[in-house]
């Protein structure tokens, strides 16, 4: 929901900035002075409990007004010098929540950018807290810290009391422990009045690391659960629907040995979560700061990822087609049921293995150049390959093993819808060639003039930057209409589209991309939003999903996606030429090349979008 959003956002955006800093040796005499002459900082009220000064809010100041500049005018509320700062610690005491306060020196002892981990542990009370960990550089810096000024140490000469060590993060105090003895390991605890969510809070920004400047979201995608659930169910129902599909006709022209395909098929789709964590471990060697831990996980499904589970689904059967096409050709020499049967693995075994190598660096080199949806795509066709080797190739020929003791020629019998053929496809090259030529430059030549003049009609912004909308309505406003109402809200240039699930009674939805970040001052896509609610409140529009991704990361997602496609049909010409013949492997993708020029110019064409996603369905084709 959006306030989980705006807690994701808030957590991105913190600097993170950690520092560990001394209290003022006097800090309970300082603070005691405060209580006598009966001072506040403004915002704040004295709120005495026990023998003890806290503050509590008066709200003279607004919660909204408590900017950076308040603070830093807070820090310098009766300060003994310059060399110190006043800062405030939360507390929950009674019910109530106070704010104890601490004379702290400005000068840091050590800093956050040596931190190895943070995490969320609990107290014998159930209090939770957190636990930090520095590297072996931090370890010694805060073991020294912890010598000098526990009791008795070389700073800290009092042989009964220690000094209390403040942790500041953004400029904010949230503990101040007393060093009671030097702590060596480099693992130590930030404790306060947390409850759950903000010492999970606390934990996530500390990991992060001490960050040297500022951040800025430039990318944020939002969906909607209607919209992610409608994607599921259409991805599902294809996948069952293509599945069955493929299964029958197996087990139609193939007969038994459809039947032994078919039982692998299953197989393959029950190991896939297993091929999953061996890819992801596999990936993870050529990971470069790719996100993926070294730990052993299923990665996250995305719309790319699906498609190569059912890529890999179909290179499984496409292997066992041509096991069983050359069982054939062992049959019609006469052999007996289990010579033809391992003839046949034999001799298909070498192709299935060049066509799968082939993919599976293809898929190496989407996922070390690619980004987004394009490594999810490496993921789980890499999880395919691997698990579709062994079911295709290796179980499959464990069954037939199987039947081989009573196995007679009659379990090999297939139907041969295609017989032999003499079609002089090569001398009709000249027609196809100009042909070929027709189509793609009449495509790309119209995908170009549209993207000069309007960018945004051929580029989704994952590529161009800039913002897209996606409503469901109740009433359907017309494309005019609603061109008309961002024009005169200061939005000239909109790609404004109603699309519709393939279902007959799919749901239909109303796209709207926009370039640019701001319109007067304000976010372009809020602006889009705000007058298309404002002007048109009889459509019943509701938000489906929002993209908002800045120009420099749609940059850079172009050039990933570039690089993934150029690079993959380039090791396949490496590959191939060593395989085979330099002549071929160039033959090979020269023909992938201009599959992708005319599947990607037919699509624009007619009105689709290039985005991370039908990049990934180009790298299907490939």
């Amino acid at each position: 929901d959006e306030k989980k959003r705006e807690e994701a956002e808030k957590s991105i955006l913190s600097l993170a900035f950690l520092e560990f800093r001394m209290v003022h040796e006097k800090n309970d005499d300082l603070v005691r002075q405060l209580g006598n002459k009966n001072v506040s900082p403004r915002g704040f009220r004295a709120a005495p409990i026990g023998n003890d000064l806290y503050f509590e809010r008066d709200y003279s100041v607004p919660d909204p007004e408590l900017t950076a500049e308040y603070w830093k005018e807070t820090g310098r509320f009766q300060i003994p010098d310059n060399e110190y700062e006043f800062l405030l610690e939360k507390e929950d005491k009674q019910g109530r929540v106070v704010y104890r306060p601490y004379f702290v020196k400005r000068r840091r002892e050590l800093s956050g950018e040596n931190l190895k981990d943070a995490s969320v542990d609990y107290r014998a009370m159930g209090q939770p807290v957190v636990d930090i960990e520095f590297d072996k550089k931090g370890s010694t810096r805060f073991a020294r810290v912890t010598e000098d000024y526990a009791p008795g140490g070389a700073k800290n000469p009092d042989p009964n009391n220690g000094r209390q060590l403040a942790i500041v993060l953004d400029g904010r105090l949230y503990s101040a422990p007393v060093l009671r003895e030097p702590i060596y390991g480099g693992r130590a605890e930030i404790s306060g009045s947390f409850t759950l969510p903000d010492a999970n809070l606390l934990a996530n920004i500390l990991r992060a690391g001490s960050l040297p400047a500022p951040l800025k979201i430039v990318e944020r995608r939002f969906v909607a659960p209607t919209l992610g659930s409608d994607s599921i169910k259409s991805g599902v129902r294809a996948s069952i629907i293509g599945g069955v599909a493929v299964v029958i006709f197996m087990a139609m022209y193939y007969l038994v040995s459809g039947l032994v395909a078919d039982f692998a098929l299953v197989l393959n789709l029950m190991l896939m979560p297993l091929g999953m964590v061996a890819a992801g471990g596999f990936l993870g060697i050529f990971a470069r700061n790719t996100g993926i831990t070294s730990g052993m996980q299923i990665p996250v499904l995305t719309l790319p990822g699906i498609a190569g589970i059912v890529l890999s689904l179909g290179m499984a059967v496409d292997a066992n087609v041509l096991i069983f096409e050359r069982i054939r050709e062992e049959v019609r020499q006469g052999k007996r049921f289990w010579s033809a049967v391992e003839a046949g693995f034999d001799r298909a075994f070498v192709t299935i293995m060049d066509s799968n190598l082939t993919t599976l660096l293809a898929a190496i080199i989407m996922f070390v150049f690619g980004s987004g949806p394009v490594r999810g795509f490496a993921v789980t066709l890499s999880a395919g390959i691997i698990v579709s080797i062994y079911t295709s190739v290796f179980v499959t020929k464990m069954i037939f093993g199987l039947m081989a003791e009573r196995g007679t020629n009659r379990l090999l019998v297939m139907m041969e819808a295609v017989k032999l053929t003499s079609i002089d496809f090569i001398g009709k090259r000249h027609a196809a060639a100009i042909l070929s030529l027709i189509v793609i430059l009449g495509t790309w030549g119209n995908m170009v003039y549209r993207g000069v003049r309007v960018p945004g009609s051929v580029m989704g912004v994952d590529f161009t930057g800039g913002s897209s909308v996606v409503y469901t309505f109740t009433e359907k406003v017309p494309v005019e209409d609603v061109r008309k109402t961002l024009s005169e809200a200061g939005i000239r240039e909109a790609n404004i589209t109603y699309q519709r699930e393939i279902e007959a009674d799919g749901i239909e939805y109303l796209n709207i991309s926009v370039g640019g970040e701001t319109v007067d001052g304000q976010a372009m896509v809020d602006v889009v939003k705000r007058e298309l609610l404002a002007r048109h409140p009889e459509a019943g529009f509701t938000l489906a999903q929002e993209e908002n991704v800045g120009p420099q990361v749609g940059s850079e997602m172009k050039r990933q996606a570039v690089w993934a496609l150029g690079l993959s049909l380039v090791g396949m010409i490496i590959y191939l030429a060593i395989r085979f013949q330099f002549g071929f492997a160039l033959g090979a993708v020269v023909a992938l090349f201009h599959d992708v020029l005319v599947t990607a110019g037919v699509y624009v064409m007619m009105g689709g979008q290039m985005n991370l996603t039908i990049v990934a369905a180009l790298l299907t084709i490939v």
